[in-house]
């Protein structure tokens, strides 16, 4: 049941720029650690990489407009005993380098950090050409890429303090836009393991990135009409939480994924994937469809390409309809 305070606790957030969090995160892992290195290519202002090369220049390498040297540096500095953290958009890098990415990166098992900015449909002024739509379903088909999609500022840090902890590759995608920042720091993050925010037994909705808080949105409007479901927050894409997914899909057997990506490829497909092997329900998919994106505002183009609460809660009735019928 979604009590009216809870609603009103994550309406009210504060928001914040995921990517702030790279920076900020970066400082404090670099204080602790002089392995930590960074790399970024001419995007350092943008990817908040800048906060870092002030405080510890002699651990920054700048890469310059060459997205497939910096992965190829990182690689050799990985291999070297460092922890490269390397930034850029996402259209750069997974998508203009993935060629150093699998073969110095994932095929050497380098122990190197990609983080990318600008991903999704909210990249917004920046038009089709710098909206990465491709990226989650390009980097979890890697072998051994860790993929993870934060929800808020807070889980930014949680997601890059986490990927410093393990060893091999890792993937972390954040936007442009400032969102609402929901979590604490007391909200519990394990990579590999989904947390579950409200539970419901008609339908349950697996989100990920920006779409996390509107689940939430979607999920509380449905109360009103006497639909209880569960959110799930799925920040890591791979390894996926086989076991929740399984678990509330049982339980509702009804599912909706939401995300600010292709619908093809990325959490929607390796929710379907999980659910195919075992344990087939109704399922829809909210993501933006095989289109490449535009230039306008965020809330616009979320609207036009189908990735909003509005869009869950239409999919929330159809899959419960659906699931009535084979009842």
């Amino acid at each position: 049941m979604i009590k009216q305070e809870m609603f009103l606790e994550f309406s009210s957030s504060e928001k914040k720029s995921m990517r702030d969090a790279y920076g900020d995160s970066l400082i404090e892992l670099g204080a602790k650690n002089r392995n930590i290195v960074a790399l970024c290519a001419d995007l350092s202002e943008s990817t908040r990489f800048s906060k870092f090369a002030e405080k510890f220049p002699a651990r920054y390498f700048e890469c310059g407009v060459s997205e497939q040297n910096m992965a190829g540096v990182s690689a050799g500095l990985a291999l070297s005993g460092k922890i490269p953290f390397a930034a850029s958009f996402g259209v750069f890098s997974p998508e203009l380098n993935l060629e150093q990415i699998r073969l110095s990166i994932c095929y050497n098992e380098a122990n190197a950090k990609l983080l990318s900015t600008h991903c999704g449909i909210t990249t917004g002024p920046d038009g089709a050409t710098h909206e990465a739509l491709e990226d989650i379903a390009i980097t979890r088909s890697l072998p051994g890429m860790t993929v993870i999609v934060p929800c808020d500022y807070e889980e930014t840090m949680k997601a890059v303090h986490s990927a410093a902890k393990i060893t091999g590759p890792v993937y972390i995608r954040v936007g442009r836009d400032k969102y609402p920042a929901f979590t604490t720091k007391k909200t519990p993050f394990v990579l590999g393991k989904a947390n579950v925010l409200m539970e419901g037994s008609d339908a349950c909705i697996i989100a990920c990135g920006i779409m996390v808080y509107e689940a939430l949105m979607a999920a509380y409007q449905l109360s009103k009409e006497g639909i209880q479901c569960t959110v799930i927050n799925c920040h890591t894409i791979k390894p996926i939480d086989v076991n929740t997914i399984v678990l509330w899909a049982r339980r509702t057997k009804a599912v909706v994924t939401a995300e600010e990506h292709s619908i093809i490829g990325g959490l929607g497909s390796a929710v379907a994937e999980v659910l195919g092997e075992n344990f087939p329900v109704q399922m829809r998919r909210v993501g933006v469809k095989d289109v490449f994106g535009e230039s306008g505002k965020p809330e616009e183009l979320m609207t036009k390409y189908g990735v909003t609460r509005e869009n869950i809660i239409y999919a929330v009735h159809a899959v419960i309809k659906e699931k009535n019928k084979v009842i």
